[in-house]
């Protein structure tokens, strides 16, 4: 009888009730999927090539769970009610004075305020403005906390948070801004490449759904941005477009290394580091122009 080499084997993963599973389809003899799995196969199934669900569907416990994006909704939630509760009840639709007066909205008579830069994702301009963007960045955080955790998402949100501030200071350098679509773009431009780089691993009609809604959603979104910026009959501060941009073009270089790369390392891709090296640069050359350059007060 021929002997085996147990260190040889790879060791079988088991479900919850210590049942040996593989994952993807095959489930235990006697085992039930439950809504947990059914959920974790969606998940797999819009975030990941077919080549990598298995290993996610083996590996995922929910733990940590996705807290960043939750933590950062709740923050950016509670900071809209703060200024709402603050202004007079009409203004619940559309905030005026009390969000252009805020410390923490990126204004470019005070950018020398450093922080303005990174604050100015908690403040939003009206309901409509905040639903926008945390429907959003639940939509897709959530699910891509999940298979990527919370360090990838928040490094690429924070990312796009960042850059859309700068973009803004050098490209529309009269503007304020607030809300968090630097971020929230920096997750869709991240989402955006891993649908097309891995296209052909998808299901083709899932792929094509992918690609199309981020492009309608975009679009209305940028447009209703653009209109606001030059076309509105609103007095007061304009608000700046130009963070959307901004925040995309980080997602779609840093977001696009995090996004498409699950369970592989990092540091040995060459991509990681030349998207690492060109944001670093724009982050340089942004701060120097806003220092020696820019038309701002």
């Amino acid at each position: 009888m021929a002997s085996v080499v147990v260190e040889e084997m790879e060791p079988f993963p088991v479900d919850r009730d210590g049942r040996p599973w593989r994952g993807g389809d095959q489930r235990p003899e006697g085992g039930k999927e439950g809504c947990g799995d059914r959920f974790q196969k969606t998940v797999s199934r819009w975030m990941l090539p077919e080549n990598s669900r298995d290993t996610y569907l083996q590996r995922t416990n929910c733990c940590p769970p996705p807290i960043f994006i939750i933590l950062v909704s709740i923050g950016e939630l509670a900071v809209f009610i703060y200024y709402a509760v603050q202004a007079p009840q009409d203004q619940w639709v559309t905030l005026d004075e009390g969000i252009w007066n805020s410390p923490m909205t990126y204004r470019a008579d005070r950018r020398w305020e450093a922080w303005r830069f990174c604050s100015y994702m908690f403040v939003h301009a009206g309901v409509e403005h905040i639903l926008g963007n945390l429907v959003m960045q639940l939509l897709l955080g959530i699910p891509l906390e999940l298979v990527h955790k919370g360090f990838e998402v928040g490094m690429v949100y924070m990312a796009g948070v960042l850059a859309g501030s700068l973009a803004s200071s050098i490209f529309d350098p009269h503007s304020a801004l607030v809300g968090a679509s630097g971020g929230v773009y920096a997750l869709i431009g991240g989402y955006f490449m891993n649908a097309v780089v891995n296209f052909r691993e998808m299901i083709p009609l899932l792929g094509v759904f992918r690609i199309v809604a981020i492009l309608a959603i975009v679009g209305v979104d940028v447009g209703f941005a653009i209109y606001r910026r030059f076309l509105s009959d609103d007095t007061g501060l304009k608000v700046s477009f130009v963070a959307h941009i901004g925040g995309a073009v980080a997602g779609m270089s840093i977001g696009y290394v995090f996004f498409s790369a699950y369970n592989q390392k990092l540091l040995k891709d060459p991509r990681f580091w030349i998207c690492i090296a060109g944001y670093i640069i724009f982050l340089i050359a942004a701060v120097l122009f806003n220092i020696f350059l820019s038309p701002a007060p």
